[in-house]
């Protein structure tokens, strides 16, 4: 770290976008009229377990990237007048208690997406909220055990200013899947910087086996950067491709992109066997159904014959 990076002021980071309007064609049909952001892990959405992570991290003014059929979004942070008196007439204190959590925990905002464009147009659509300032981008599909992770990145990014990327390390077969970084050590262990990012490269062209996952902290200089980027693979418009762009710039252009190094817990809610996983693996550490999932659990596999 330089004496530049000590002293100049960084805008602190103040505000979440959450991209909410894919289509959720894996989980079809049980994506046809819910969204899949909407799908429990266990008896809450997903996605309140994202904002909760943004609040966590202090995150209070949070704008949800919406599309159509997403309504039941808007709903589950709003108050729902009717079911509370229900609940409070019957002396329910606790499901009252979980139902009232949503809408009191951030200062939640909406916009629309007309049409699923990729990431980079999703975070497009967040500029005239977000303005000036930078802000975090945290994905749905990503469940990351604890604020820990985006903690730091904001750290990060008020300290050396620029982006930030969240980056782990995945198994050479998987890199397809992801962007990947080609990253340089700094002096902190868990902060690199990033020189290239390359979106599902084959396995031999992959620069490393530091792969992009759902936590971005976003300096506005993404802003016309996005307006000026192609669409890519699929016809989709590229946050990675936009901080690759970034990354070749100077600081005095909101350039420099760093990444963090994460070794916890991640869940992929993206497909249906890591969903399933995250479902029986929050389940388990439930006091209210463990003491009666797990020995189910253990004798449902010592019985199961693989297929």
């Amino acid at each position: 770290m330089n004496a530049t990076d000590q002293t100049r002021p960084h805008p602190a980071v103040t505000k979440a976008v959450v991209p909410a309007a894919g289509l959720g064609t894996r989980f079809l049909p049980a994506t046809k009229a819910t969204p899949k952001e909407m799908l429990p892990i266990v008896d809450k959405p997903a996605i309140q377990y994202v904002v909760e992570e943004a609040v966590a991290a202090d995150l209070r003014d949070v704008l949800l990237i919406t599309g159509r059929n997403k309504r039941s979004i808007e709903d589950h942070f709003d108050r729902a007048y009717e079911l509370e008196e229900a609940l409070e007439a019957k002396g329910d204190d606790d499901r009252l208690r979980a139902v009232l959590e949503p809408s009191d925990l951030a200062q939640v905002h909406y916009v629309r997406q007309g049409e699923p464009r990729g990431l980079g147009h999703a975070v497009l659509c967040a500029e005239a909220h977000v303005g000036d300032n930078p802000f975090a981008v945290m994905l749905g599909d990503d469940l990351i055990e604890s604020a820990d992770l985006l903690c730091r990145m904001i750290e990060v990014r008020e300290r050396h200013g620029g982006s930030v990327v969240a980056l782990m390390e995945v198994e050479p077969e998987q890199v397809s899947l992801y962007g990947c970084a080609a990253i340089e050590p700094t002096d902190e262990e868990d902060v690199v910087t990033v020189t290239d990012l390359v979106e599902k490269p084959s396995p031999e062209q992959a620069p490393s086996r530091w792969a992009v996952i759902g936590r971005y902290v976003c300096d506005p200089a993404i802003f016309p950067v996005l307006h000026e980027t192609p669409p890519g693979r699929g016809g989709e418009i590229q946050l990675t491709d936009a901080l690759l762009e970034l990354a070749r710039k100077g600081p005095e252009e909101g350039g420099t992109v760093h990444g963090v190094l994460f070794r916890g817990n991640r869940y992929d809610t993206g497909n249906k066997a890591d969903y399933i996983r995250t479902v029986v693996d929050f389940a388990c550490r439930r006091q209210d159904l463990a003491e009666e999932l797990l020995p189910w659990l253990k004798d449902f596999v010592a019985r199961y014959e693989p297929l």
